[in-house]
């Protein structure tokens, strides 16, 4: 009996000797994984921080209040535009309509502003139609026709460029100054301590959409959705009415980013300044906040960090008097990395598990 437990017990000091080792590895494992989500997830805001105290030190006109609330103000429609797109993107989809969706909702409001004399009501009837007009249009294509929203909603938005040059004939609608006060107070006037009220809209529609993905089911459901469409789909979420209010909810976004732009600058035209420019912009800033290009992944408070970021950019730009042609090549640099380290992570983490 002695003899035998010799044997035994060596082979359960080795076995317990295994078990040790296999812990320790799989916690050196779990330690990688989680310092790669801490970068992607809060990677961006260490990045914002050193830009923004950089700039403190190199723009002497940074760091006062009427530049930061102009920096707030001018990027706030790319913002509201930029909300609607993190839920497309999360869901899976692009929307590359959301420029001319801004654009023909701008024309819209302008025109009922100064034709129908009732600038709330053509306010309203703008976000509204246009929205959830386009958006349906763009789940019907990705979701029934099965074209890939990349394609479906670049189509979409020739049409939209299209109706919006029918309308106006190449000319602007302009909104004669003081003729139509409840219209110009939404891009041109503060109501909340002094904030202007375009930034006030971008706050409210991040905090809502915010609100929307972390806390409540449709947001996972979203999540789902866009992380594994046919897993979704068994476990009875019903995956196309989901993805269609996604692409709803990011047209009305643009929608409503129009108005606004509209209201700024006092008229609606087909093309106007940030129209093609918009769903890059959009795109860049969830792309750089961390959300993930194939779907199922992102958070809408890191979009707001991106949004911010590229606002900075922008900003810098113009107080240290460097040429605006290089902003483009900066913000596609940009996007190539936030890519590039989001992959990166992916197939890591993918490799590991």
């Amino acid at each position: 009996m002695a003899e035998d437990a010799g044997p035994k017990g060596q082979d359960a000091d080795d076995g317990a000797l295994a078990a040790t080792r296999l812990d320790e590895g799989f916690v050196r494992h779990r330690n990688k994984l989680d310092a790669r989500m801490l970068i992607r997830n809060y990677g961006v805001i260490v990045i914002f921080a050193l830009l923004f105290a950089i700039l403190c030190f190199a723009a002497p006109n940074f760091l006062t209040s009427q530049n930061l609330l102009n920096v707030l103000n001018s990027n706030a429609y790319i913002g509201i535009a930029a909300c609607g797109t993190t839920l497309v993107m999360i869901g899976g989809n692009f929307d590359l309509s959301i420029g001319y969706s801004y654009a023909l909702a701008g024309i819209l409001a302008a025109w009922f502003a100064v034709h129908a004399g009732g600038a709330v009501a053509g306010i309203l009837l703008a976000v509204l139609a246009v929205g959830v007009i386009v958006g349906l249009v763009n789940a019907l294509l990705v979701n029934v026709v099965k074209v890939h929203s990349f394609l479906a909603t670049l189509a979409t938005s020739l049409v939209l460029s299209g109706i919006g040059l029918g309308i106006t004939g190449g000319f602007q609608i302009d909104i004669p100054a003081g003729e139509q006060p409840a219209f110009n107070w939404i891009g041109q006037e503060s109501s909340i301590l002094g904030i202007p009220n375009p930034v006030t809209a971008f706050v409210l529609v991040a905090a809502a959409l915010g609100f929307v993905l972390s806390r409540t089911r449709f947001g996972r459901y979203i999540y789902a959705a866009g992380g594994n469409t046919e897993a979704a789909r068994l476990s009875g979420i019903r995956v196309g009415w989901v993805l269609t209010a996604t692409l709803v909810i990011g047209a009305l976004c643009a929608a409503l980013a129009g108005v606004i732009g509209a209201s700024v600058s006092g008229a609606g035209q087909a093309n106007p300044g940030g129209t093609q420019s918009l769903p890059l912009d959009a795109i860049a800033a969830v792309v750089i906040g961390g959300t993930s290009i194939k779907g199922g992944e992102g958070a809408l408070w890191r979009t707001v960090i991106g949004v911010l970021f590229i606002a900075l950019i922008n900003n810098a730009f113009n107080l240290m008097g460097i040429e605006s042609s290089y902003l483009p090549t900066a913000t596609g640099l940009l996007i190539i990395l936030a890519v590039a380290a989001n992959s990166l992570i992916v197939r890591r983490r993918s490799a590991a598990i």
